[in-house]
C-alpha cells in the first residue's frame, strides 16, 4: 500500500514537472540579449522544490469543486499565476545571493547567478525575472499556457497581479529583506536593531510569508471562489509559511550543504536573527508544530482537508 507521504511526493513531482515545462516558455528568448536570457535561465531553471508554484496549483485544485470547476481546468487556469510566483521567488534568490546581501556561492546545488555571470548581470537577471513575471499573467494568451488552454477573466488576473505586487514589494518581501539587512548590521545609515519574538515574526512574515500567502491566495482567486474561502486559504498559508521558515532556520543549523543545495550554517556565521538563535532548535520545532496545527484547523473549518493538509504536515518533516 502506498503511504500518504509517497502519495504527496508523487503529486508534488507531477506538479513540478508541469511548472518546469511551463517555465521553459516564460522568457522572451530571441527577443532579448542572449547573455541576459542565459543569466535569467540560470536563476530560473536550476531545479529546487518549486513549492510556491505547486502551492498555487494545489490550492486551485483544492477549491475547484466549490467553484464548479474541474481539476484539470483549475490547474490550467492557475498555471500562469504559479509561474509568476516562481519567477518572483527566483528573482529574490538571485538578489539574495549577491555579495551585498547574503554573499552565497551555492544555490540549488549549483554556483549562484552572480558567480557564473558577475554581479551586474545577476542584478539585471533578477530585475528581468521580476518584471517578466507580471507579463506572464497579464498577456493574453499567457506565454506559459498550452495552446487552447482556458484563460481566467481579466478582473481575476488583475486581482492576482495586485496580490503578487503587494507581496513582492516594500510592505512584503522587499521590506522583509530590508529589515533583515539592518538586523545583520549591513545598513550603514541605520544601526542594527535588536530582534525579539515580535520583530522576528514580522520580518519573516514579510520576507518569506508574504509570497507564500500570495501563492496560495492566487490559486484560490483565479478559479473564482468567494472571498470568505480566499480568506481561509490566506490564514492557512500564513501559518504554513511561518512553519516553513522556522524549519528552514532549523535546517540551516542541522543540515549539510549537500542535502540543502545551499551553504549550511550561513545564517549563524552572518549573525542573522533566526528562530533557533532566539529559541533553540527544540522550541523552534514546537513553534512550527503549533503553526501547522492552526493551519490544519483552518482547513478543516473551510472544508478543504486533503492535499493541503498533507503539505502542512510535510513542512515539519522535510529535510531540504
Amino acid at each position: 500500500m502506498v503511504s500518504a507521504t509517497q502519495d504527496l511526493a508523487a503529486y508534488l513531482t507531477e506538479l513540478r514537472a508541469t511548472v518546469d515545462e511551463a517555465l521553459r516558455q516564460a522568457l522572451p528568448d530571441g527577443a532579448a540579449p542572449t547573455l541576459l536570457i542565459d543569466a535569467m535561465q540560470h536563476g530560473l531553471m536550476g531545479g529546487g522544490k518549486r513549492l510556491r508554484p505547486c502551492l498555487t496549483l494545489m490550492t486551485a485544485e483544492a477549491v475547484a469543486p466549490v467553484a464548479g470547476v474541474t481539476t484539470p481546468r483549475a490547474r490550467l487556469l492557475a498555471l500562469p499565476s504559479a509561474c509568476a510566483v516562481e519567477m518572483i521567488h527566483c528573482y529574490s534568490l538571485v538578489h539574495d545571493d549577491l555579495p551585498a546581501m547574503d554573499n552565497d556561492a551555492l544555490r540549488r546545488g549549483r554556483p549562484t547567478t552572480h558567480v557564473m555571470f558577475g554581479d551586474g548581470l545577476a542584478i539585471l537577471a533578477g530585475d528581468g525575472l521580476l518584471t517578466e513575471a507580471f507579463g506572464v499573467i497579464a498577456e493574453s494568451p499567457s506565454p506559459v499556457s498550452p495552446l487552447g488552454a482556458p484563460e481566467a477573466p481579466a478582473e481575476r488576473r488583475l486581482r492576482v497581479l495586485s496580490v503578487l505586487a503587494t507581496a513582492a514589494g516594500a510592505i512584503g518581501m522587499v521590506g522583509g529583506q530590508a529589515v533583515d539587512l539592518r538586523a545583520a548590521g549591513r545598513v550603514p545609515s541605520h544601526p542594527p536593531q535588536p530582534m525579539g519574538e515580535r520583530e522576528l515574526r514580522d520580518m519573516h512574515a514579510r520576507k518569506t510569508g508574504a509570497l507564500f500567502r500570495a501563492a496560495a491566495v492566487s490559486g484560490a482567486m483565479i478559479v473564482g471562489v468567494e472571498d470568505a474561502l480566499v480568506a481561509a486559504v490566506d490564514c492557512y498559508a500564513q501559518e504554513v509559511g511561518l512553519a516553513f521558515q522556522i524549519i528552514d532556520d532549523v535546517l540551516d543549523v542541522e543540515g549539510s550543504a549537500a542535502g540543502l543545495g545551499k551553504t549550511a550554517g550561513k545564517d549563524a556565521a552572518a549573525g542573522k536573527p533566526t528562530y533557533p538563535a532566539l529559541y533553540g532548535v527544540e522550541e523552534s520545532r514546537r513553534l512550527a508544530t503549533d503553526c501547522v496545527a492552526r493551519a490544519k484547523d483552518t482547513l478543516k473549518a473551510a472544508g478543504l482537508d486533503g492535499r493541503l493538509t498533507e503539505l502542512a504536515d510535510w513542512s515539519l518533516t522535510r529535510t531540504t
